[in-house]
């Protein structure tokens, strides 16, 4: 069982690669013009203590057809104003070097390997009890379960070089969010969430214009679930929430982009993750924060500035 898992685990690791490197050519093909508005250092591809989104977790909250993937996409500058993207298909959040954790891409991909049509799925929900089990059922063999399992993996990959994350999910369980916060900082991340409100009605209808319809029923309830636990997040998160109110499709507050791009940017301020780092850049042999020589600094300047800025607020010096 447990080489079964290391190979699954093997075999992830090969997709994610292969798909990282034709993501790289994609870009340039797709959008030269914009490539160095999103990656400063063209030659920079460490990632781990060296990533400009190191030990910084983003959590997302909202029910289905709120939005909560576009404003993201919007706040860290992968679409631009009026909400066009820059580039399909990035599994990156801009410069901010943060990395999109959502399972709807590799649900999507088990519903295709299967043949199953995303815009059917509430047809089938109520006319094939059986093929919705197989889609939607409590077995590890479902297609959400393979889906999510593949996520834990990608998850996982990304916690242990510490990779700076975009956790995009609706926020509908409380306790949930409580474990994936504490199970963050317990590794060393700063933790901040986006709140993204919406009205009932504003939901039930963007879902019907998705391609992958949810069951009116189904998004009517995690509407009403993640409302609920709007306070109890507030206390939970305490000054390290925003929430927009996301009715009308538009560019986010300017104070919120500010806001969000402000706690990526800054030095990170969980004393774990801040041991972390100085442990790993003594590991790799890095004596300096300036680049260059196998002592130097391997990031961009960006990701330096940000170790210099905790130094000094811990009264070290490089």
């Amino acid at each position: 069982m447990a080489s079964e898992h290391a190979n699954a685990q093997i075999r992830l690791l090969k997709e994610l690669i292969k798909e990282a490197v034709e993501e790289e050519y994609s870009i340039l093909l797709e959008r030269p013009e914009r490539r160095s508005n999103l990656i400063e250092d063209e030659d920079v591809i460490e990632e781990g203590v060296f990533d400009d989104g190191v030990l910084k977790a983003v959590f997302t909250a909202g029910g289905p057809g709120s939005g909560k993937s576009f404003l993201a996409d919007v706040i860290f500058g992968v679409r631009d104003s009026s909400g066009k993207p820059y580039f399909e298909n990035a599994s990156f959040l801009g410069k901010t070097g943060l990395k999109y954790v959502n399972s709807d891409k590799f649900f999507e991909k088990q519903l295709k390997d299967n043949d199953i049509d995303p815009g059917d799925l509430q047809r089938i929900e109520k006319e094939d009890p059986k093929l919705w089990n197989k889609i939607q059922g409590a077995s590890p063999n479902s297609l959400r379960n393979i889906a999510k399992g593949k996520l834990n993996m990608l998850k996982g990959f990304f916690e242990s070089g510490r990779i700076g994350m975009l956790v995009d999910g609706t926020g509908g369980k409380y306790d949930k969010m409580v474990r994936q916060k504490e199970t963050a900082e317990a590794l060393g991340y700063d933790t901040m969430l986006l709140f993204v409100d919406t009205s009932e009605e504003i939901a039930v209808e963007r879902n019907a214009n998705r391609d992958r319809k949810l069951p009116e029923k189904k998004v009517r309830e995690l509407w009403s679930d993640v409302q609920n636990n709007k306070d109890a997040f507030q206390n939970l998160f305490g000054d390290k929430m925003v929430v927009v109110n996301n009715d009308k499709f538009g560019p986010p507050p300017e104070d919120v982009v500010k806001e969000l791009n402000k706690f990526v940017d800054a030095p990170v301020q969980n004393k774990i993750g801040q041991v972390w780092i100085e442990d790993e850049l003594e590991m790799r042999g890095v004596q300096t924060l300036e680049p260059g020589g196998a002592s130097g600094f391997r990031g961009s300047k960006q990701a330096a500035d940000r170790i210099q800025q905790m130094r000094d607020t811990r009264g070290e010096v490089d």
